[in-house]
């Protein structure tokens, strides 16, 4: 099982790969909107890679609540 610190650099990658973003801006406590730039289309395509990169569901209600890097690990590690 994979931990916090694998989580965030797999996700600092899919980040880095969908929204550009290098992947050493990406960290835990960062927004996806305020910090990194993130608009709501490509949240949608970093969600849709982290669902299959972690086969996990990530519900829509549930993916708006998902405000920083941090809560994503958090959700990412919890439903492991």
């Amino acid at each position: 099982m994979a931990n916090d610190t694998d989580i965030l650099n797999t996700l600092a990658k899919i980040v880095e790969e969908v929204a550009g973003v290098a992947s050493a801006e990406v960290t835990a406590e960062k927004s996806f909107t305020d910090d990194l730039d993130i608009d709501s289309l490509l949240m949608v395509e970093i969600t849709v890679a982290v669902e299959d990169r972690f086969e996990v569901q990530i519900p829509d209600e549930r993916s708006a609540e998902l405000k920083t890097v941090g809560d994503l690990v958090g959700y990412i590690a919890d439903y492991r």
